[in-house]
């Protein structure tokens, strides 16, 4: 049962722009962020090009919005999204917005929307210009929610080191990365330099919207940050049969052994 005290979402979907077979993956996305109160896809449902969005309108419960492409070369669907937002925005029933597309048309939406004080979730490809993805709090890659192909079962010494994962090597070799998570480590610790993984990854989310554990092949931060190997990774019971908390250092903050 959905918890009543979960954000409230709008879902908007620029079926013109993303492909139906992300469908599954996308609400269930959605869904660790909040419930979806209102889920649209918008496109010109006359024509042959959406015919893989009916079914999954139908089956996610999904209302398509019809717009029709009046002039060649202008996009009415990016208008039609734009406005609906704007009309739901006004009512004040939301908590946030997740606007999928990979089209920069909606940086302007999203900065908007954002400073009204509501959260916005960006879904799109790899190619999705900077602009958008920088605009929403945070940006995921549709590629990382498509599912898996299926494979012949891995042995358990495999599925702890996937072959398709990227290794140490190739994590530290990633400056970016590391500059990224060392900062957030940073900035997250105490004086002893611990801290909670939580923490650091809604530094590093503030920082990078894209930011997603699963490009690199983990499909969480903490595996992402035992795979590097420059961390120190502590579990420490937090009581009351609550799960434990990780905690996380930076192995260069270790304090020297007295000879």
């Amino acid at each position: 049962m959905a918890n009543d005290n979960s954000p409230k979402l709008a879902v908007l979907i620029d079926a013109d722009n993303a492909q139906a077979a992300i469908v599954d993956g996308l609400l269930a996305e959605v869904a660790k962020y909040g419930t979806a109160h209102v889920k649209r896809a918008y496109g010109d449902w006359t024509g042959t090009s959406l015919r893989g969005w009916k079914d999954q309108l139908l089956a996610q419960s999904i209302q398509p919005i019809q717009q029709f492409s009046y002039t060649v070369g202008k996009n009415a669907t990016d208008s039609a999204m734009i406005i609906d937002a704007m009309d739901l925005l006004y009512t004040e029933r939301f908590d946030g917005f997740c606007i999928v597309s990979s089209d920069s048309d909606f940086t302007r939406l999203a900065s908007r929307i954002r400073e009204s004080g509501l959260t916005v979730y960006g879904f799109g490809e790899r190619k999705t210009p900077k602009p958008f993805v920088a605009a929403c709090d945070k940006f995921i890659y549709t590629e990382n929610l498509r599912e898996p192909v299926e494979i012949a079962p891995l042995s358990p010494a495999a599925v702890e080191s996937p072959a398709l994962l990227l290794n140490a090597a190739q994590l530290r070799g990633d400056s970016s990365l590391m500059n990224l998570i060392r900062a957030a480590v940073e900035a997250a610790s105490g004086d002893d330099g611990w801290a909670p993984l939580a923490a650091v990854g809604h530094i590093v989310t503030k920082q990078r919207s894209d930011f997603d554990p699963r490009s690199y092949g983990y499909p969480k931060l903490g595996g992402l940050v035992t795979a590097i190997g420059l961390f120190d990774i502590d579990r420490r019971d937090s009581g009351d049969g609550k799960p434990a908390i990780i905690w996380i250092r930076d192995k260069r903050r270790r304090k020297p052994i007295a000879e």
